[in-house]
């Protein structure tokens, strides 16, 4: 099975992780989705997460966040730009996602940034997903 659009694929596995009440789940890596991680680590979204090597591709673990009473930390996680149909946004055109609450991820020529970063920097790029 061709993998088309890998960063679809890790939201999916996280919505469905969540769903089913997992405390960790483990997806193939890549550097894309390496990045996507550590900036949901930074914003709060996910506990941690850690890199298992193997052959020839390596593992991304990931630890999901909850309330005490079992919320999820994401609430909603949304692919904005698609591999048929990709999304691109210049710095001023980047709005805040839920009133700030949310954060949107960008792929600019800086790496991955958040749609916050991204306003800061005045770079823009494409828009990958927003969570909240």
């Amino acid at each position: 099975m061709s993998m088309t659009d890998p960063i679809a694929d890790l939201l999916s596995r996280i919505r469905n992780a969540q769903t089913a009440k997992h405390d960790r789940l483990d997806v193939p890596a890549s550097k894309l989705k390496l990045e996507v991680v550590k900036l949901l680590k930074v914003e709060g979204f996910v506990k941690n997460f850690r890199e298992i090597e193997g052959a020839p591709v390596g593992t991304l673990r990931i630890f999901l966040r909850y309330t005490q009473d079992g919320i999820p930390a994401i609430s909603h996680l949304e692919r904005v730009s698609k591999p048929g149909r990709r999304v691109y946004r210049k710095a001023d055109e980047i709005q805040p996602v839920r009133n700030g609450l949310g954060i949107g991820i960008v792929s600019t020529s800086q790496g991955l940034l958040t749609d916050a970063q991204a306003r800061q920097r005045r770079v823009g790029g494409e828009l990958l997903c927003q969570v909240w």
